[in-house]
């Protein structure tokens, strides 16, 4: 049923308008339906043309979205306002972000004096110091360092690639499931989301080969440690994609390694097969800390020059403090050593937990990183179920597309005997469910 929230306006620009403020301040949820063009239009005393062009851009700009014959509705997590994780309550386990367990994070060590600079620093915006270890932090695992770049985070890199690759109304390949982010920033740039099914190795190369075909100008995808599934690309899966991306060479291939030190996992790259445009961003907020706002960019040649042509434009450089002490983390052989056993603790502990499950005949998916995926009938169901055992986990909605129902469990900070516990909460769960997953 369509809201019944007092829409104002004469033109395209004003409707819009009307339809964002409303959004923006809560006056409509995600998922609120607006009224269908012709009635709009006659409630407002203006043409359906008029309201279709308003709806048209509220879509190009990721706030609502269009559902066939359900309708145009307010999109999951709308490009407006302020949204903001839910509170996890008092005395519960939060098992839902995805971050890693602060054990394992080195101390932030700003540089102790910074001097006034001279000027702006858009004529040196990399500080040399850290733009060779940048290339030598892809050079380890083989990805072409040649190109390098700097980014205030992974989302901000990739916002930046696709804004200067692609136009609105465009179409994008992306992981389903995939980082919610990732899947909140696409429509939100004006971009068509292409879903492609994601296994234990990546993305499925028929289902790629699928959206290219439709049009996908660009691909989204994580090598490893992907988020929610912690699907990795194996070598044999790497060629198959590679041989499917060869007939789309005017396709911009991004990949996003965000958890490159902490994956538990060799990494099989994309950008090691001679793709004419490509790009790998990584960050550091997973493995040293979520207030060093820095990422790392390796490209193609044209890609480096769009990307930071358009930044040194709007926000110019990374902030030389926080290159400073990027630089200072990179070559501490302490932190090295930290991160290095943060990384096998995470695999330690994602192995314990699909084999928690596992014994309890519950199916898990987490070849990499810090999260596990488990298919559910019922996410709701289930969430609700945990938190009542205590757990606080991710329903698996956010992060789907197509795909089936599922919730994400964040295993970092779970040891052996948290995992056999939360395994059999979860088995209690489903028996107490059985009504919901039909026996």
């Amino acid at each position: 049923m369509a809201t019944q929230y007092a829409f104002q306006g004469t033109s395209a620009r004003e409707i819009a308008a009307s339809v964002e403020r409303a959004v923006a301040e809560g006056g409509l949820g995600p998922g609120a339906a607006l009224p269908p063009v012709r009635r709009l239009a006659e409630d407002l005393g203006v043409s359906p043309g008029t309201v279709a062009t308003a709806y048209k851009e509220l879509r190009g700009r990721g706030i609502v979205v269009t559902r066939g014959r359900g309708g145009t509705v307010v999109a999951p997590t709308p490009a407006v306002g302020s949204r903001r994780p839910p509170k996890v309550p008092a005395g519960i386990r939060d098992l839902a972000g995805g971050h890693p367990d602060p054990a394992f994070l080195p101390v932030l060590t700003p540089p102790a004096e910074v001097l006034p600079a001279r000027g702006s620093h858009r004529g040196n915006p990399r500080l040399p110091a850290l733009e060779e270890l940048s290339r030598a932090w892809f050079a380890r695992d083989g990805v072409p360092s040649a190109h390098v770049s700097f980014a205030h985070g992974a989302l901000d890199c990739v916002a930046r690639l696709l804004s200067v690759e692609l136009r609105p109304g465009d179409a994008v390949a992306v992981e389903d499931p995939g980082f919610h982010h990732l899947l909140d920033l696409v429509p939100a740039l004006g971009l068509r989301m292409l879903p492609v099914a994601v296994d234990d190795e990546g993305m499925r190369p028929g289902e790629l080969g699928r959206a290219l075909r439709a049009g996908a100008r660009a691909v989204l995808c994580s090598p490893r440690a992907q988020s929610p599934r912690g699907a990795r690309f194996t070598a044999g899966r790497r060629a198959e994609l590679l041989a499917v991306l060869a007939g789309f060479p005017e396709v911009l291939v991004v990949e996003d390694d965000h958890n490159a030190d902490i994956a538990g996992v060799a990494l099989h790259s994309l950008t090691t097969g001679a793709l004419p445009r490509w790009a790998q961003v990584r960050t550091a907020s997973k493995h040293l800390g979520i207030d060093l706002r820095w990422a790392a960019l390796a490209c193609d040649a044209t890609t480096l020059a769009r990307h930071d042509g358009r930044m040194l434009l709007t926000s110019g450089w990374v902030s030389h403090v926080l290159q400073e002490t990027a630089a200072g983390l990179l070559a501490d052989p302490a932190t090295h050593a930290l991160v290095a056993e943060g990384s096998a603790a995470y695999a330690r502990r994602r192995l314990a937990l699909t084999g928690a499950l596992g014994r309890h005949g519950i199916t898990a998916y987490g070849e990499s990183g810090l999260n596990v995926w488990v298919p559910v009938r019922d996410e709701s169901a289930v969430v609700n179920g945990l938190r009542t055992h205590g757990w606080w986990v991710a329903a698996g909605t956010r992060f789907r597309i197509e795909g089936p129902p599922a919730v994400r469990i964040t295993s970092a900070t779970l040891d052996e005997a948290d995992a056999s516990r939360l395994a059999a909460d979860f088995a209690a769960v489903l028996g107490e469910s059985e009504a919901t997953y039909g026996g």
